[in-house]
């Protein structure tokens, strides 16, 4: 699954016209980015909140939501920062969204996508994003390292997502100053709930850590926090929730 939605998003790349200078220029004026990094450096355990549509293996999870009004909630639930899926083949998110939701609170916001080019980078940043999405097994080692400096040079954190050993030393060795571990293995979409604290001892000390899927109530944010974790990045039982600032509140209170 990864490669088929790599490959659609390498195909629009390999497409696309526009300059990347041009971009780079528009992005440095689109105003002063919020620190995401820094919300997540508050005490306690923060929640990443996110703003999710649909999945590959669950499908329409919440087709209609409205992202302004989600993010408003998170906000009022205590979110430290807000995710926005915009992938729109496979999970029905859109830049729009990730405009909507940044602007509905003062929340950070993350462009959650498959980052494949220097242009992605640029995108995010035009379209509101504070931080950009930067998986370690979709990208090679130079367009980690250059697409985490360019985020850097917008003013944008970069949370840079790991699924085993391996990927945790590249992101380290990139400089990652945020390291997700995601644990749903993204090529099969399998969970296990035993990885973040698996992988939480590789990363060092200074690195923020955040844990990624698999997380559902006050229990996961637990261990989570217990294995060392800064924050849960926290998508499908949010979006289900009939209350969702209510279930914000109960997972900050691990």
């Amino acid at each position: 699954m990864l490669d088929q939605i790599l490959a659609h998003h390498r195909e629009r790349a390999a497409d696309d016209p526009r300059p990347t200078d041009v971009l780079v220029e528009a992005a440095q004026a689109a105003g002063s980015p919020r620190s995401f990094a820094a919300a997540l450096g508050e005490p306690g355990l923060s929640v990443i909140a996110e703003v999710k549509r649909r999945s590959p293996s669950k499908g329409d999870i919440a087709p209609d939501l409205d992202p302004a009004v989600l993010a408003r909630a998170y906000a009022a639930g205590g979110a430290a920062c807000v995710s926005v899926l915009t992938d729109e083949r496979f999970f029905g998110g859109s830049l729009d969204d990730l405009a909507a939701a940044r602007e509905a609170s003062d929340l950070p916001a993350l462009r959650k996508d498959f980052t494949v080019s220097a242009n992605d980078v640029c995108d995010a940043r035009l379209a509101g994003a504070d931080a950009v999405l930067l998986i370690v097994a979709g990208l090679t080692k130079s367009e980690l390292s250059d697409f985490a400096a360019l985020a850097g040079e917008l003013g944008m954190d970069a949370l840079v997502e790991a699924h085993d050993e391996d990927e945790v030393e590249a992101a380290v060795s990139a400089g990652a100053r945020i390291v997700g571990v995601n644990q749903r293995d993204l090529r099969d979409f399998s969970v296990d709930s035993a990885r973040a604290a698996r992988l939480a001892k590789l990363i060092p000390e200074g690195v923020l850590k955040v844990a990624e899927s698999g997380i559902s109530g006050q229990g996961d944010a637990i261990r989570a926090a217990d294995a060392g974790y800064d924050a849960v990045l926290v998508g499908e039982a949010l979006v289900r929730s009939a209350d969702p600032a209510a279930l914000v509140r109960e997972l900050r209170c691990s």
